[in-house]
């Protein structure tokens, strides 16, 4: 086995995303043989101990991709030091580790893809790739199309102009819409804060799509591996 970056032989282990991994590095939490390591260092993986927090790296299992349908009230990391529920609680029949590519807040839900391939996640987490992400979000009140119209306009949020949204209403009815939008960047609470600008309250919002992979009918709380033709087409995202 030729010698390969520090990065990429912890994410091909299925620990992190090769970015997370550089991260970590940079902190000094990655040793070489008891040695702090450096970004870009090449390592032998035959021969050379890796170690991130003191956990011994070893080459990972079978590649696994996975859909998972979050649940309000879990946070989208493999452990929290605050004790909040965390995704693992849900997927602990799963034999192989994985990590989320990409995040859900505590309050969201909804479709989230998880896996053990690092360059597959990381080609996802690149905001070059701009995936299409879609929601559905149920809001307070019926609102009139002239907020709908205010929602698709050039908005700024926190100092940063947003990408375009497309939004749409999905149906009203009993005091309440929902409304779909589809991003091609994911912000921070970036819908949440959308709405609260043009003073609407949100009651739910979920994902339901990601790219061409739709949650269908998919339970709260429940995982599935993604078939051959999803995971193929993860592998294309470029």
């Amino acid at each position: 086995m030729k010698e390969i970056r520090i990065q990429k032989f912890i994410s091909d282990c299925g620990i992190m995303s090769r970015r997370a991994a550089e991260r970590e590095i940079e902190a000094g939490n990655v040793t070489v043989n008891g040695e702090k390591a450096t970004i870009g260092q090449k390592i032998d993986p035959r021969h050379d101990k890796i170690k991130v927090a003191g956990k011994t790296c070893r080459s990972a299992e079978k590649k696994v991709y996975v859909m998972l349908n979050k649940p309000r009230g879990y946070v989208t990391t493999m452990s929290d030091e605050k004790g909040r529920k965390c995704i693992p609680e849900l997927m602990q029949d799963l034999a192989v580790r994985v990590y989320p590519c990409g995040r859900l807040d505590m309050d969201s839900e909804g479709l989230l893809l998880l896996t053990n391939d690092g360059d597959v996640a990381d080609k996802l987490m690149h905001p070059r790739n701009h995936l299409e992400k879609i929601y559905h979000v149920k809001v307070r009140t019926e609102i009139p199309q002239d907020i709908v119209t205010r929602l698709n306009e050039p908005m700024e949020i926190d100092g940063y102009q947003l990408k375009p949204v497309t939004v749409a209403i999905v149906s009203r009815k009993e005091g309440t819409t929902v409304l779909r939008f589809t991003l091609s960047e994911g912000r921070n609470r970036q819908i949440r804060k959308m709405c609260e600008k043009v003073g609407l309250e949100v009651m739910r919002l979920r994902r339901i799509a990601v790219g061409e992979l739709n949650i269908g009918t998919l339970k709260p709380g429940q995982w599935r591996f993604l078939n051959h033709a999803e995971t193929e087409y993860l592998k294309t995202v470029d």
